[in-house]
């Protein structure tokens, strides 16, 4: 099983609708796609085929974002055009889509498609161990598509463990709610060990594992700002062990990931969120707004406001 990094290229022509998304107005916010949204229960789980709820809106469910909810997408045969904030492609089955709360995604499945969508509450697993904080926190960091093989065993596991709670969820047996909360725990799990493991195959586990503890670290703490050397002992390693662990496992310095991180919901607050880029800097940990009008230069190449209009004419085009 592998992970891949999310292209932002067109979608297929077949599938424009799931790409072409209005960036010039709020995602709509839902609990679950079509259904009023309210404030995630700290126990909230769900699960469901992809066609009972993707049939009814002709295989395309339209730009929307989930607060405090967090999203396995299982697809097992078909096609689906995706939308996740900025990135837009196309994947083929067998593969699972990571959708990290506050993300604006969109889909097109190819009539027929079958699979499951796992939905659950941030905050269910927060409250446990540390262990189990961190492994959600490592698996929703960002956006994600896994190519599932489907001769590989642990893909196979990760489908059957999906498969499983649909089971429980369509069956609710006694002690239904403990069963499905193991499996759920075991998916997350399990995710979080192949988004690790994906990115470098040749990557230690123990490498994998510290940049997973530091990516989990650095989605809370991405607006602070923080020093290289803070996070190195904030995880009990020296700097150029967790510079060695970034390069091998994504591929840049530990560093680049921090800025990229922040460039990444630098670009999405601009896309999404129709406020001053005063303010989003400033909401980003940015003193001076210059500064950050610099950073966004210098790091993907264009000014905050070229950026937010060319995002506004893409959504159109």
């Amino acid at each position: 099983m592998r992970s891949r990094a999310i292209k932002e290229t067109p979608a297929k022509q077949a599938h424009r609708g799931a790409a072409a998304v209005d960036l010039t107005r709020a995602a709509p916010a839902f609990s679950l796609y079509g259904e009023a949204s309210a404030a995630a229960d700290a126990d909230f789980v769900h699960i469901e085929d992809i066609a009972s709820r993707s049939q009814r809106y002709d295989w395309e469910i339209g730009r929307h974002v989930h607060h405090g909810l967090c999203q396995i997408l299982l697809l097992e045969t078909g096609e689906v055009a995706y939308r996740l904030d900025e990135a837009a492609a196309t994947a083929a089955s067998p593969c699972a889509l990571i959708v990290p709360p506050a993300t604006v995604h969109a889909f097109r499945f190819t009539p027929g498609a079958v699979g499951f969508v796992l939905t659950f509450a941030e905050s269910r697993f927060a409250h446990g161990s540390p262990e189990r904080r961190a492994l959600v926190e490592a698996a929703f960091a960002q956006p994600a598509v896994l190519a599932l093989d489907r001769g590989d065993p642990t893909a196979a596991r990760l489908g059957r463990l999906i498969e499983d709670i649909a089971v429980e969820f369509r069956l609710r047996g006694t002690g239904w709610t403990t069963v499905v909360e193991g499996l759920a725990a075991a998916t997350v799990a399990l995710t979080a060990r192949q988004l690790a493991a994906g990115l470098r195959d040749d990557a230690s586990s123990r490498e994998g594992e510290l940049y997973g503890r530091f990516r989990a670290l650095l989605e809370t703490t991405y607006a602070e700002h923080r020093s290289l050397g803070w996070y190195a002992s904030a995880l009990g390693v020296s700097e150029s062990r967790l510079d060695r662990a970034a390069r091998a496992i994504a591929g840049k310095s530990a560093y680049a990931a921090t800025q990229d991180r922040l460039l990444l919901e630098a670009r999405r607050r601009l896309a999404y969120i129709a406020a001053p880029a005063t303010k989003i800097a400033y909401e980003l940990g940015f003193r001076d707004p210059a500064y950050f009008w610099r950073f966004f230069r210098r790091r993907a190449g264009v000014t905050p406001s070229e950026f937010r209009r060319a995002a506004m004419r893409r959504a159109v085009e």
